[in-house]
């Protein structure tokens, strides 16, 4: 079986192997048992510069993305996002939010936007969103209370937006609190139907 999609999963996680990662490589499985080609980006194996807000990115309309003064790994990541049909996003809670790793890519996502000098406001390139999405955080904090009282999802949502992707679920992992920890029943099931859902 080979549905012909391809499922990109982006881990901004600062640990392989850990929930995040756990958690982003159950979905992809799915996908990938449904047909899909499968690949994943580990953000801290990636050199990404932090944005200095110039806005240089920002200036010329078009639905293209804007051109980043940085020369760094990150137009070469955005392509390989663009030729995806779907997108699986993982980054744990830090400090009642994302971790810095993958609030420095989501900053690098501007380019996405149009915002030239002496306008009030900006706006996306794109107005709709071509692609799925599933969206996946983790904290030590019991998830029923972290999904409010943390930023993380908020966050994830706008990262997904900037990349042209629409959630179709969230995956958010609580009470964290073990090295040891194991991905249970209920979360492998989740994982598998948000997978399927990706492909089809």
């Amino acid at each position: 079986m080979n549905s012909g999609k391809k499922v990109i999963g982006i881990v901004g996680s600062y640990r392989k192997g850990g929930t995040i990662d756990t958690v982003v490589s159950e979905v992809l499985a799915e996908a990938e048992t449904q047909g899909a080609e499968i690949s994943k980006i580990y953000l801290q194996d990636r050199q990404i510069e932090f944005c200095t807000n110039c806005r240089v990115c920002l200036q010329e309309p078009g639905p293209e993305r804007g051109d980043c003064v940085l020369k760094d790994e990150m137009d070469g990541i955005l392509q390989e996002i663009e030729a995806a049909d779907s997108l699986v996003i993982g980054a744990p809670v830090n400090f009642g939010n994302i971790n810095a790793l993958t609030q420095r890519f989501l900053e690098r996502c501007v380019c996405y936007g149009y915002w030239p000098w002496n306008t009030p406001s900006p706006q996306m390139r794109k107005s709709e969103a071509s692609k799925k999405a599933v969206l996946i955080s983790a904290t030590a904090m019991p998830g029923f209370i972290a999904r409010w009282v943390s930023g993380a999802i908020k966050s994830l949502k706008s990262l997904a937006k900037m990349l042209g992707a629409k959630p179709i679920g969230v995956i958010f992992v609580g009470q964290v609190t073990s090295k040891k920890w194991q991905l249970s029943d209920k979360i492998k099931r989740q994982a598998r139907d948000l997978g399927q859902k990706l492909v089809v």
